[in-house]
């Protein structure tokens, strides 16, 4: 099954590009234009503005940060392609989260609080869709 989430991821990107328009679109990692957030999180737009609606990114999460507990307004989608991370639910501990490596896909709920961390010595760097507009807004 591991095998098949970057076909997933593939399929995801493969998909809106069809529906965006004529021909296909190849973008190499070189071409990245990564913007850097000022907690060191980078992002590099694939299609769509993640400010106004649905989007697909790459996010790159700089080795052992650790976002404060959270929600989205927007249901996110992701496949891990480097580093390992978790993600964990409001009151549950962090030692006992599930980590996820390279092929990994992931799903974090609308509404959902949640924490998510890059706990690899390497940095973390993952292909997002979010079927809504990216906010993040702090739990208490």
């Amino acid at each position: 099954m591991t095998t098949q989430l970057p076909a997933l991821a593939l399929s995801l990107t493969l998909a809106a590009t069809a529906a965006a328009g004529d021909g296909i679109t190849l973008t190499d990692t070189d071409s990245f234009d990564w913007e850097t957030t000022p907690e060191g999180v980078a992002f590099a737009p694939l299609q769509g503005d993640r400010f106004v609606g649905a989007y697909q990114a790459m996010v790159r999460l700089p080795a052992g940060i650790t976002s404060p507990l959270h929600v989205k307004s927007a249901n996110m989608f992701g496949v891990l392609l480097q580093g390992e991370m978790i993600h964990y639910v409001r009151g549950t501990d962090p030692a006992e989260a599930q980590p996820i490596g390279a092929g990994a896909f992931y799903e974090i709920p609308r509404g959902l609080a949640h924490v998510s961390a890059c706990v690899s010595a390497t940095p973390c760097i993952a292909y997002l869709y979010q079927d809504g507009a990216f906010d993040f807004q702090p739990v208490q």
